[in-house]
């Protein structure tokens, strides 16, 4: 190290320094500041009656009653509110504290001088606020770190193109507010820094990207025209990450017309929720809403119906091959998921304009009030030009005009004077206290007989009639079941052809609706179906949307959601080698009819997840394997171990997690085939070394051996990967080698297969250089050829 490159290292020390010093004294300033706002907001709250004026005597006064108590009430909310900020700042500086940036760009705009630019996850301003100590790493000109070498560059503002020349591009690692390393690099993200941050353990929740993000990632991040992005990613190239990231930047970008709230994520279980949930408050941010698909499909039918989740449907497609209507099922699965099932449902909706709806008989106290008949005649005399939700509509407040007239009937009934003997003493004080509520009356008794009886005659037959209407509101009245049915048991005109199996997969629908059973297939067909007739739902506050795991959707499904969401901006993040499922091999299908629509699809092909020898094994199990580029990260081969019993299976696993602890890894995966096999492997091992089994309902996982199956296991990275079981029994047909390359690239660091006998296919069909052979292999392709 030459003299120049010591004074150079100084210096940045020097100037971490006195960040740490510029930053303790923000945190202080901030501290004085919220103590202040915390005391103003406590007073307001103890003082809040004292400092409003009360008089309800006239009309004039109630109102300047009103705008007293509307004034002491935001005032106190702007106090919350500023204490909330400087909390949430606070968080912030604490981050800073601990590195303060990670990156240096000096950049010389044409005809200015140069100007230094160090990059953290916020932004920070000297004490007189005049300069940028400190640029937020999403601020436009931070763009050049990711996207530019030193020499000419250029970055956009919203006023326009920057153009000038980066003269140095510098990377730093910082922990606990001190320089571990610095580097001067001419590529986007040196290969010491992701060494660094690659190589650590894994942990239970994803990291923020930001010191670390790839010119291609930061192409998706800062995208902002395409109203569809697409990025297909292979396994580990961060594309998740740089999704959250674009998320970060756009509640950045468009601040003040942009809220966390109006960004939906579909993750692909709870318990991914769980462990992205930490990204974007480390950047600052509040979370996005986050749901599942499965967790949609239950919140608008589960009520009604047992839905079937997506785990279990993949459950019966691993485990079930001998079911006799195990064909069959794979072909619904397949046709329901499709466009032409829409089509088909669209052709039926609109056979049932001139007839074919089915409704349900209203009863009140065991009694037909509004049939079912009548239901139907009313909806038929209307407009058929009418859409059917809009006769729904006309439909729905018809019968509730029925209930009133009818409720005035009841009034008369013997059965109502019976229910008002029968009251207790708090339903009388309840019927009181609404009527002096809505006659402003203060007496202490009912001013008559005949008027006590008679509101309380109108309370007892409201009481029994409002679930009736609620009801009503609520659409109930359609039997939704029988028009759904209807599918597959009348001739429907349709043009294209439908699958040969289409008979038997009508038997098996009809079988579990009348079990009251909506199988996954079914489950958004039903949903569009239901919402055609009864009036769509449509998502007007959400305008980004981001679907993880996008292979996994059907298009069916992609259709739904892009009219739930109809005026969002998509990003579809996917690996078609992760199709675990059996829909369609591409995730953009259903966007194709749609030709103007701005998108864009980006391709990630490097893998930054797992070790090059990992990444060279993984490749070789997926068709086009040879695009996916391994980051050049050095580590141990993958191992195979074939053992001869089940007792054989499990002290070779636990010798390999004991071997695995010893070395350092804090995440240990025992990957399941399935949910049984995940459970058997827990329950082979449990007495002999702590663990704890995840499953379909887990919304958490922490540190240490998981045993879990591959179909959870999916988007989340563990240190160290055992493959339980990988036998050609196991793992033998061809729609199984998705599930197997999910399972061997969940591993960052090391990956160890063992199989109950044969090895599968998908092993043995790699070169022998890629992977490592451990005991017992040789014996048992000796006792194979003798037999």
């Amino acid at each position: 190290m030459n003299n120049e490159e010591e004074k150079e290292i100084r210096q940045e020390k020097e100037r971490i320094d006195q960040m740490i010093v510029e930053i303790d004294h923000a945190i202080k300033k901030l501290h004085n500041r919220g103590s202040d706002v915390k005391s103003d907001a406590l007073e307001l709250r103890k003082t809040f009656w004292q400092d409003v004026t009360v008089n309800l005597d006239e009309p004039d006064d109630v109102i300047e009653t009103f705008t007293s108590i509307k004034q002491q009430a935001e005032l106190l909310s702007e106090r919350e509110r500023s204490h909330g900020q400087i909390h949430k700042r606070l968080k912030t500086l604490a981050r800073l504290k601990d590195s303060p940036y990670f990156g240096r760009i000096d950049f010389k705009e044409e005809g200015e001088e140069v100007e230094s630019v160090y990059l953290g996850i916020a932004s920070f301003m000297d004490r007189n606020e005049e300069h940028f100590l400190i640029y937020d790493w999403r601020a436009p000109i931070s763009s050049l770190y990711y996207d530019f070498p030193p020499g000419p560059a250029s970055y956009v503002t919203p006023e326009g193109m920057i153009s000038g020349e980066m003269t140095l591009k510098r990377q730093f690692i910082i922990r606990n507010g001190k320089m571990i390393s610095m580097f001067d690099t001419g590529i986007t993200i040196g290969d010491e820094l992701l060494q660094e941050v690659l190589g650590s353990n894994a942990t239970t929740q994803m990291k923020s990207i930001v010191a670390t993000i790839q010119k291609e990632q930061n192409r998706i991040i800062r995208n902002e025209k395409s109203k569809l992005l697409v990025v297909q990613g292979v396994a580990g190239s961060g594309k998740t990450s740089a999704a959250l990231q674009r998320v970060a930047y756009l509640l950045y970008r468009y601040r003040e017309t942009l809220a966390s709230e109006n960004i939906m994520l579909f993750s692909p279980n709870p318990l991914f929720n769980s462990y992205v949930s930490t990204v974007l408050p480390e950047l600052g941010e509040e979370n996005m809403k986050q749901t599942t698909f499965q967790e949609y499909l239950d919140s608008q039918l589960g009520s009604h119906y047992r839905v079937e989740d997506s785990f279990s449907q993949l459950e019966f497609l691993l485990n079930e091959e001998s079911s006799a209507y195990y064909h069959t099922r794979m072909a619904s699965i397949r046709f329901k998921g499709s466009l032409s099932f829409k089509d088909y449902i669209d052709s039926f909706l609109d056979s049932i304009h001139l007839g074919g709806l089915y409704f349900k008989n209203i009863f009140f106290r065991g009694r037909v009030i509004v049939s079912k008949m009548d239901i139907l005649d009313q909806f038929y005399q209307l407009d058929m030009k009418m859409s059917i939700a809009n006769r729904i509509q006309i439909v729905q407040d018809w019968i509730i005009k029925c209930l009133r007239t009818q409720a005035k009937k009841e009034q008369k009934k013997s059965w109502v004077e019976e229910e008002i003997q029968l009251l207790e003493k708090e339903d009388y004080l309840a019927a009181f206290n609404a009527y002096k509520k809505k006659h402003r009356y203060k007496k202490d008794t009912f001013n008559d007989f005949e008027e006590e009886k008679k509101f309380l005659v109108k309370q007892v037959v409201n009481r029994e009639m409002k679930p009736l209407i609620r009801s009503v509101k609520q659409l109930r009245f359609i039997d939704m079941k029988k028009i759904y049915q209807q599918i597959f048991t009348e001739q429907i005109p349709f043009t294209q052809e439908l699958p040969a199996e289409w008979e038997q997969i009508c038997q098996i629908s009809i079988t579990a609706l009348q079990k009251n059973i909506l199988s996954y297939e079914d489950a958004t067909p039903f949903l569009y179906l239901k919402e055609r007739i009864e009036g769509k739902k449509v998502n007007l506050s959400i305008r980004h949307v981001f679907i993880d795991e996008a292979q996994d959707y059907s298009p069916f499904q992609f259709a739904y959601l892009k009219e739930l969401f109809p005026y969002s901006k998509m990003t579809l993040l996917g690996d078609m080698n992760q199709a675990i499922f059996l829909h369609s091999k591409d995730m953009v299908n259903i966007f194709q009819e749609d030709p103007d629509s701005e998108k864009e699809t980006i391709v990630l092909t490097k893998s930054y997840r797992s070790t090059k020898q990992i990444v060279e094994f993984t490749r070789g199990l997926v068709l086009d394997g040879d695009k996916i580029e391994p980051f050049n990260r050095e580590g141990r081969k993958p191992t195979l171990t074939i053992v001869s019993d089940e007792q054989d299976l499990k002290w070779k696993v636990l010798e390999r997690i004991h071997k695995l602890r010893h070395r350092g890894y804090q995440t240990i995966a025992v990957i399941g085939k399935n949910a049984n096999e995940a459970k058997q492997a827990f329950l082979a091992l449990a007495d002999q070394i702590d663990g704890y089994l995840m499953e379909k309902g887990s919304i958490h996982y922490e540190k240490g051996l998981v045993f879990i199956p591959a179909y959870l296991a999916k988007g989340i990275e563990f240190d160290a990967v055992i493959m339980y079981n990988a036998s050609q029994k196991n793992y033998g047909r061809e729609m199984e080698r998705e599930l197997f390359y999910t399972s061997c690239t969940r591993a960052m660091h090391e990956l160890h297969l063992y199989s109950l006998g044969t090895e599968s296919m998908f092993i043995s069909r790699q070169p022998e250089t890629t992977y490592d052979v451990l005991e017992n292999y040789e014996n048992m392709k000796l006792q194979e050829r003798k037999l």
